[in-house]
């Protein structure tokens, strides 16, 4: 019986909703992060008529039968997050739809959103770096402080500046690279907070080249998850499972129907 396969597919398919609603849930305090929402599309059809209709003659309808769903895509959303203040001075919050670019020990750039940035010292320099180690790129590269700074200041434009010890002026040293994407959805997730650039999302616009967003020290951009809106989704999901495994065991209830049937 088709409804047996059909209903299993509908029961898969909202088993990697749960998966993608967990994942959504699992990073609702994640700084940064963007929700996932997972897209499907019904299978082919099988044509027990087709239509005939001819001189205002025939059948004008179609007699067919579906066989289930399968996922589609997932979709990430890119809406802004809320802010928190922290009052840190290494943590950046971009309000807008820029990234931060960041560079691993292999010379190899991601996209973040995640601005919680701490000091990596090498050989008494000081450089911005992500919790794993990945540098923050400015105009002329990696954003150097020194060693004799004692406070960092970054302007709504992204022009990172420092006071050192031994001065009362502020010197300039680098402006942030804050790019954009022609399609983020495209992104891809690598985890630790990075995207990677891909085909699909086109190659990034530079800096302050349009609407990518002003820099906002002291804050963290949260989480876009809500988590109301994704228990109910949770709960929708967890009802269509049912639903499909009752379609099943119908199924099989007419098979056995059929299987006493005696002459």
């Amino acid at each position: 019986m088709r409804a047996l396969w059909t209903a299993a597919s509908g029961m898969k398919a909202q088993q990697l909703n749960i998966d993608t609603i967990s994942n959504n849930l699992s990073n609702v305090n994640t700084t940064g992060f963007k929700k996932h929402r997972i897209e499907f599309k019904d299978l082919m059809y099988e044509k027990l008529r087709t239509t005939d209709f001819n001189e205002g003659e025939g059948r004008p309808v179609n007699l067919e039968v579906g066989h289930g769903v399968m996922p589609a895509a997932t979709v990430r959303a890119f809406t802004q997050g809320s802010f928190e203040q922290t009052n840190n001075s290494l943590d950046f919050a971009i309000n807008g739809d820029g990234f931060f670019v960041v560079r691993d020990n292999s010379d190899n750039l991601f996209y973040t959103k995640d601005g919680s940035f701490k000091l990596s010292i090498e050989d008494g320099e000081a450089r911005l770096s992500t919790a794993d180690g990945y540098y923050l790129q400015a105009d002329s590269g990696d954003v150097e402080l020194g060693s004799d700074f004692s406070e960092i200041f970054v302007s709504p434009d992204g022009v990172v500046s420092v006071k050192r010890t031994d001065s009362a002026e502020i010197e300039e040293i680098a402006a942030l690279n804050i790019v954009k994407f022609p399609n983020p959805a495209g992104l891809e997730s690598i985890g630790k907070n990075l995207f990677k650039e891909t085909t699909a999302s086109g190659e990034f616009v530079e800096s302050f080249e349009g609407d990518a967003g002003e820099i906002m020290q002291g804050f963290l951009e949260t989480s876009n998850v809500q988590v109301v809106e994704e228990m109910i989704k949770l709960i929708t999901a967890q009802r269509a499972y049912e639903i499909n495994s009752k379609s099943i065991q119908t199924a099989d209830e007419m098979l056995q129907m059929a299987n006493n049937l005696r002459r």
